[in-house]
């Protein structure tokens, strides 16, 4: 693969040393998940249900065109797909690598009772977030499954197995709620929540990045945590280095996908709506992370170099498919990424404030203006032209 701005070192990345933050900021404009308390008194559905609070910039459920997704996957129609490439994938995804790796023990409750007082209320809401985000990737996953079954089995095939890791993630995740005395109420979830609706190029730019962002959080914190174990103060972490690699196979299927869908990659374009996806996803995460630094905290990760190293790493491997990515190691773009915290941090104080909803939308105004100013400012720098469908042929393999 050729690029015109040459980017280094794409294998054998080091742990980054990070150090510890003192800043700290949480987020109050909330919707409302609803969670069951568990008690040993109250069984199943007598139990009472519990709100969990959860900002805007949380996991979204994703629904899209499934009659355009069957046209793009119909082998008579598209010639462009490898049928090759995706049987070697679907071998990959049943050979079911992590099928005995989710096996919980006593190491979880003894952790969780002496996570006490913040903490212990942070790492509740790591435990929704997360497992709410690997929920909607079940759910999408196991519907394109569904809908493509007549189309293309192969690839209908492969969703379905991606949709029992999400659901098998869900439920460890859930599990993991049980040890703080609560479970997410993932039938209610399915029904009230509000999916958002994407075309399926932009469910493959995005689903792609979320996969590969995913590894990234998820082997970086392995490294950190196994170089540092005196900050392991809940075993799910341990469970990271195998868990990391269902996200990579994930993203892996996505950019075979990408590449059968040559239209996607290979214009002007598709250049545009690649540099946005990038920033939405890097600048979400960085928003987020950095209104919970208190989390990060807690495991020894200085959240914004965390972020860093995260972005920096997802940037690297998604230009090897994306036609054009952000110039993320432009010391610039962490500048933007910091005024944009900054700004963020002024629109949740107006949210909390006093106000009648007529004074606070007022106020509101010119610190999205300011906030739409840095987005756009960061979307418009020089980017690195980049990946090609001509890239190698896929061969499954582990990142690190």
């Amino acid at each position: 693969m050729a690029l015109v701005k040459p980017m280094t070192n794409f294998g054998n990345v080091t742990t980054p040393k990070f150090g510890n933050t003192r800043s700290s900021s949480s987020g109050k404009w909330s919707t409302m998940i609803r969670m069951s308390s568990s008690s040993s008194t109250k069984k199943g559905k007598g139990a009472p249900k519990k709100a969990i609070k959860e900002t805007l910039l949380a996991p979204r459920f994703y629904t899209t065109d499934f009659d355009e997704m069957e046209t793009l996957f119909n082998t008579e129609i598209n010639n462009n797909l490898n049928q090759a490439e995706f049987e070697a994938l679907l071998q990959e995804f049943k050979t079911d690598y992590n099928q005995t790796h989710f096996v919980r023990n006593k190491e979880f409750k003894e952790a969780a009772d002496n996570l006490q007082g913040p903490l212990r209320q942070i790492f509740v809401e790591f435990l929704e977030r997360s497992c709410t985000a690997e929920f909607s990737g079940f759910l999408l996953y196991k519907e394109l499954g569904r809908r493509l079954k007549k189309t293309n089995p192969v690839v209908a095939e492969i969703f379905s197995l991606m949709s029992r890791d999400e659901a098998r993630h869900a439920g460890f995740l859930n599990k993991g709620l049980s040890d703080f005395n609560l479970a997410l109420d993932l039938g209610f979830l399915t029904k009230a929540r509000k999916y958002t609706f994407f075309k399926p190029k932009f469910i493959f730019y995005a689903t792609y990045l979320s996969e590969k962002i995913g590894y990234w959080r998820y082997i970086t914190i392995y490294r950190h945590l196994k170089a540092n174990p005196e900050y392991q103060c809940y075993p799910i972490f341990k469970y990271f280095e195998n868990w990391c690699q269902d996200e990579n196979r994930h993203g892996d299927f996505f950019s075979a996908l990408m590449k059968a869908q040559p239209q996607f990659l290979n214009d002007w374009k598709a250049k545009l709506w690649c540099r946005f996806f990038c920033l939405s996803v890097y600048v979400t995460m960085y928003l987020n992370d950095c209104q919970r630094t208190a989390f990060y905290e807690g495991i020894g990760l200085n959240t914004k170099e965390f972020d860093m190293h995260v972005i920096i790493e997802t940037n690297r491997t998604t230009a090897r498919i994306f036609p054009a990515v952000l110039d993320v190691e432009n010391p610039e773009f962490k500048r933007k990424l910091d005024r944009m915290v900054e700004i963020n941090q002024k629109l949740i104080a107006v949210g909390e404030s006093d106000d009648i909803p007529l004074v606070k939308n007022l106020k509101r105004i010119p610190i999205v203006a300011a906030l739409a100013s840095e987005l756009l400012a960061a979307y418009l720098m020089p980017p690195i032209e980049s990946g090609s469908v001509d890239f190698a042929e896929f061969e499954p393999q582990v990142v690190y």
